[in-house]
């Protein structure tokens, strides 16, 4: 079973210590009541991951868990169609034990984007909103942070990690729990918090600005990841449907009005380091997800729009400090 009993007693001598006045009754009710009617199933595949001692590791470059030499063929092929059960992989991608898991996005793209502009991770702890399986937090804990921690809603995500964190040897400095942003109080304790990829799902984009600061200490970092479309401080997109054929996407601003919302929110130092069309190598269909990707989003006689006839997908990377 998937517990979370190593994260509590982790944090509970930290900075985060009242985070467990409200945590673990959420947690609870989260496997009550929310948790996926798959997921007892998907448990039952994280509890038959290898967990030998690991002859390889590299958490600095990518994500990878052992070479390949410690598995025969068999337990080799048995770990493949393990890790298949977990279909669609969305963010990557992952090298485990010699399997290569070819996940929909190429999520290492983005972090070579963003590592350089921000502020040295070692000794930090860190918050990862809207995490998926975890990608970024490895990446993050491989640049030497002190604690990362990831929300994200999806229990097939909460799987992923899982999965991969059994075969990494169960660290107890990276944690995944499946909740959403608007669920944490404002824990004001950590240094650097992500949150990429999320704010245009968001029905309120200016509350998702201040309940990130909420958790940021006083000058800490926010690394904010999102859709864009080009234009000045006042242009703003806000589809009457559909964007790429999603149902959820509320607001796509210019980066330039972005900053400003960030600077309306009490950010300082907000800056623009990242601007970027999304390619066909960086999000695609593969054997690891093999449901619609951003081919079928584009207008086929013009891959400059969305099929509803949008700009297509322009991401922007801003820092600033609380």
């Amino acid at each position: 079973m998937i517990e979370f009993k190593q994260f509590f007693q982790r944090i509970a001598d930290s900075k985060l210590s009242h985070w467990l006045e409200t945590c673990p009754t959420q947690l609870s009710q989260w496997r009550k009541l929310h948790a996926h009617g798959d997921f007892p199933k998907w448990e039952k595949v994280v509890a038959k991951m290898p967990t030998m001692a690991l002859d390889q590791q590299d958490i600095k470059t990518q994500v990878k868990f052992g070479s390949g030499a410690q598995l025969d063929e068999g337990r080799t092929q048995k770990l493949h169609n393990l890790l298949k059960f977990f279909h669609p992989w969305r963010k990557g991608p992952y090298h485990l034990h010699g399997i290569h898991i070819d996940t929909e996005w190429r999520s290492d793209w983005k972090w070579d984007r963003l590592l350089p502009h921000i502020s040295p991770l070692k000794g930090r702890t860190v918050l990862d909103v809207g995490c998926g399986s975890g990608y970024h937090m490895w990446r993050m804990l491989g640049e030497e942070a002190e604690l990362v921690i990831g929300i994200d809603p999806s229990d097939l995500f909460l799987a992923q990690f899982s999965a991969v964190k059994a075969i990494a040897g169960n660290p107890d400095s990276i944690h995944l729990l499946p909740l959403g942003i608007q669920q944490l109080p404002e824990l004001r304790a950590f240094d650097t918090v992500f949150s990429m990829g999320v704010l245009y799902h968001r029905t309120s984009p200016i509350d998702h600005l201040l309940q990130l600061r909420n958790q940021l200490n006083k000058g800490g970092e926010l690394i904010l990841e999102t859709l864009v479309v080009e234009g000045d401080e006042n242009t703003i997109l806000v589809p009457p449907g559909r964007y790429g054929k999603m149902n959820n996407c509320w607001f796509l601003p210019s980066s330039k009005a972005l900053k400003l919302w960030l600077e309306k929110c009490d950010f300082n130092d907000v800056r623009i380091v990242d601007e970027a069309d999304t390619t066909l190598g960086e999000q695609r269909q593969t054997d690891w997800m093999t449901h619609q990707s951003l081919q079928d989003y584009l207008d086929p006689t013009d891959p400059s729009k969305t099929v509803e006839g949008h700009p297509a997908p322009r991401r922007a990377i801003l820092i600033a400090t609380k």
